[in-house]
């Protein structure tokens, strides 16, 4: 049986998130969904370690609690919702303190900028970036890292349509290669190109499987507030490579 990469044991945080248990394997291309406020973002932020919660995470079969810092850096990436960056560094060195924990060792910098379309970009100062360039900058840092676990945060919500079917279809490609990709997000349309869909609503986990079992028009009544006719509808694509 394959160890699952990403292991969560009845993870909860009083008065935001009700214990959660599930396992993420690796090669998974994994969407959360759910209204605001839902838990989506307490849930990844305890996936990966960066605020208390009871329960128990594992990352590829070790309790995170006995995983080094510097080791936790190679293993596991994480993007927030929000860009800031106060200090007026080029983009460049901003893409490459992903290689923190590779001592610095610059692989994988020049590549995270073409797959993030930030190439022109790599000498200006990230504090003169828009939004959305400025976002594209913290998912480059994070591919950088080269963890095979990467959580990102509601990734696309300031992208234009272009860049965020590329961040899609980058997700889709590292899950491909064996990494365990997990994407909050509140495009329903989008969670129907993920392998599996985990719904929140007001801190709980009420759907959990594929998108086409989980994102059922009784769900989006319940949880969303809003009734859903399934017709087929334009979606936009990108071309093929």
């Amino acid at each position: 049986m394959t160890t699952p990469a990403l292991r969560a044991l009845g993870v909860a945080v009083p008065g935001r998130l009700e214990p959660v248990s599930l396992d993420l394997a690796p090669g998974q291309l994994v969407g959360i969904v759910g209204p605001n406020g839902s838990g989506k973002s307490t849930l990844i932020q305890a996936l990966a370690g960066l605020l208390p919660a009871q329960g128990a995470v594992e990352w590829d079969g070790a309790p995170l609690a006995r995983i080094p810092f510097a080791e936790r850096g190679r293993r596991l990436a994480w993007v927030g919702q929000e860009s800031p960056f106060e200090f007026a560094f080029p983009v460049r060195e901003v893409v490459a303190q992903g290689r923190f924990a590779w001592n610095d060792d610059p692989t994988g910098v020049t590549s995270a900028l073409e797959a993030l379309d930030l190439t022109h970009l790599a000498l200006r100062a990230v504090t003169r970036l828009s939004g959305g360039e400025r976002h594209r900058v913290a998912l480059a840092r994070a591919l950088a890292t080269a963890a095979p676990i990467q959580l990102w945060d509601e990734p696309v919500a300031q992208l234009d349509v272009r860049h965020a079917l590329e961040v899609l279809r980058l997700a889709r490609r590292l899950a491909d290669a064996g990494g365990t990709i997990v994407v909050s997000l509140h495009d329903l349309r989008a969670a129907y190109r993920f392998d599996r869909v985990l719904a929140l609503d007001h801190g709980r986990l009420v759907g959990d499987g594929g998108p086409h079992e989980v994102l059922t028009a009784q769900l989006l009544q319940d949880v969303f507030q809003v009734r859903a006719t399934f017709v087929t509808s334009l979606v936009p694509e990108l071309p093929e490579d």
